[in-house]
């Protein structure tokens, strides 16, 4: 990985093998960034989405792998969770048979690379455990 910050804006460029969640979480410590926006796109070669079922009260998952996807959306936000940065990560990606997902990211493997803009919000962002739909949820 790789980095830039102007003011409140990071460029981060993900390198081949990195895993974006936990090179991006680890970002965040090391900058102490406790509230952001997240954007980007690149490409990855092992990508698990997942969304999350209401009825179940649980997310379910899916993995790709085996070809090269590309990442046309990265969407998501920075917060707190525990005292530590927490991402919620939306993607979409696509193949070379122009197939398109998409889902809450749970892991993808770069394999070019990742182009990711990250906006620090002047606050921290908790999150706080709603019993109702088992989730950690904005504490507002």
């Amino acid at each position: 990985m790789k980095s830039k910050r102007m003011n409140n804006t990071c460029i981060v460029k993900l390198e081949k093998g990195e895993e974006i969640l936990k090179t991006l979480t680890a970002f965040c410590e090391q900058n102490t960034i406790r509230a952001g926006v997240i954007s980007g796109i690149g490409g990855v070669d092992t990508i698990t989405v997942k969304y999350y079922d209401l009825n179940q009260g649980k997310y379910v998952s899916k993995t790709f792998e085996g070809k090269n996807y590309e990442l046309l959306t990265v969407q998501g936000n920075i917060s707190v969770v525990d005292n530590k940065p927490f991402l919620h990560v939306h993607v979409t990606f696509g193949d070379s048979d122009y197939n398109v997902w998409g889902g809450h990211l749970e892991s993808a493997r770069i394999s070019i690379t990742g182009e990711i803009v990250i906006e620090v919000l002047d606050t921290t962002l908790n999150r706080a455990f709603d019993s109702e739909f088992q989730l950690n949820l904005w504490e507002m």
